[in-house]
């Protein structure tokens, strides 16, 4: 595992920021953020609830974003800062897009295809590997989602 910067922190922080606007949706609070040359070119939050869309995740809706500010579908050079390890989808997205490195938060034992399940970033048989550092600002994005789920069952319990 590579050391965690402050940068990496900063850059975090605002991931969080865009969870928190999920969350504020009704959605799994995760937030995502990509940096091309130490600029953010695209910020990102959870909308599968808000567009009834199950590959809303924060990482594609950035991708996306990130794809349109640079006018290409190639990222190289650009880091994507999430607070949870991605699933197998975006996990496979960021192959795809030639993303150079991720940072990402808490890991996901139940869906995590980065350390947890499977490791898609960093598998050799696959035609691009991306650097990984996690466990960046980790206790707080897991305890984001540990509230959102607490919150959740709290609520569905009452009705």
């Amino acid at each position: 595992m590579m050391n965690i910067t402050k940068q990496d922190e900063n850059f975090m922080k605002l991931a969080i920021d865009q969870a928190k606007i999920a969350e504020e949706n009704g959605d799994v609070p995760i937030g995502a953020v990509i940096v091309h040359k130490n600029q953010i070119i695209a910020k990102a939050y959870n909308q599968r609830e808000q567009l009834q869309d199950p590959t809303a995740h924060a990482e594609i809706i950035a991708l996306t974003q990130a794809a349109a500010a640079l006018g290409n579908w190639h990222l190289n050079g650009c880091t994507i800062y999430v607070t949870l390890e991605p699933c197998p989808m975006c996990a496979g997205a960021l192959v795809l897009s030639r993303m150079e490195k991720l940072v990402y938060g808490c890991d996901d034992p139940k869906t995590g295809a980065v350390k947890s399940l499977y490791n898609i970033v960093t598998d050799g048989r696959l035609n691009h590997r991306l650097e990984v550092v996690s466990g960046v600002l980790a206790d707080e994005c897991a305890k984001q989602l540990q509230d959102f789920f607490q919150h959740r069952r709290g609520k569905n319990k009452e009705h």
